[in-house]
């Protein structure tokens, strides 16, 4: 199993996770923040076409997330898997699309993928994040959320590689000039993960199998990677870890799950 990012932060998230079993390959993607064109030069620098996406998973209806699913979708004939609550926010916008309900606790197959969603604090409907596994190699994925919960750790624990959201910094969002209501949207308990939280995040799991560690959903404004890389490496040594950021504009090239 491998995973790459088409871009990761606020204006636009793609997650690609592919494997291969037999003569049988998936490719799986997670949210798809892009327009029509963007999504498919992002594809075609990875190598891949449309046609290539076996289905696409939402985790939650903010247009960074699933602002191009439908649209790519409905071109290219793929499936969406989504909660029932956020297909009552995006319903509109799904006419013509093969429509597939997903919840916690329910995982579902995708090919030669498993998906098991699992819920998360977020300002939306019913977000979801995931879990992705082919075989004994599982990935985790959290890229959304306001803080920590029991669910959360117990969904990462033991994965192989992480995705993991450092969106800000807490020095620089109560420095940016952002309004106070956003500030405390960001920050609040159903907001982002600060640097300080994705890491006490990844301090609390299960990490005996964990070789893989990627920052995520990172703002332009209120951080930066080698902030995000600091932290992250005060929790897990890089000499024994791959541990890298997904960023905006290059994503992240395909990397291996171990």
């Amino acid at each position: 199993m491998k995973f790459a990012s088409l871009g990761s932060g606020s204006e636009g998230n793609a997650l690609l996770v592919a494997a291969s079993e037999g003569a049988v390959s998936t490719i799986l993607m997670i949210d798809c923040g892009f327009g029509l064109r963007e999504t498919e030069q992002r594809l075609a620098r990875l190598g891949l076409r449309p046609a290539d996406i076996s289905a696409v998973a939402v985790t939650h209806e903010h247009s960074d997330h699933v602002g191009g699913v439908f649209k790519f979708a409905r071109r290219h004939r793929i499936p969406v898997w989504l909660s029932q609550g956020t297909y009552s926010a995006v319903r509109e916008q799904a006419d013509g699309v093969d429509v597939c309900f997903c919840r916690d606790g329910s995982s579902f197959r995708g090919g030669v993928l498993t998906i098991s969603p699992y819920t998360v604090p977020h300002d939306a409907r019913e977000p979801l994040q995931y879990v992705v596994a082919a075989g004994e190699a599982q990935l985790g994925i959290l890229t959304d959320a306001g803080h920590a919960t029991p669910r959360m750790i117990a969904a990462l624990s033991g994965c192989d590689a992480l995705m993991l959201e450092c969106n800000y910094d807490s020095q620089m969002l109560a420095q940016s000039t952002y309004p106070p209501s956003l500030k405390r949207r960001i920050g609040g308990q159903y907001g982002h993960l600060s640097n300080r939280t994705g890491t006490e995040i990844l301090a609390a799991i299960d990490r005996s199998r964990l070789k893989t560690v990627v920052g995520a959903h990172l703002s332009k404004q209120n951080n930066t990677p080698a902030l995000v890389l600091e932290a992250l490496c005060s929790v897990v040594d890089a000499n024994a870890m791959r541990v890298m950021v997904a960023c905006q504009e290059q994503g992240l090239d395909w990397t291996e799950v171990a």
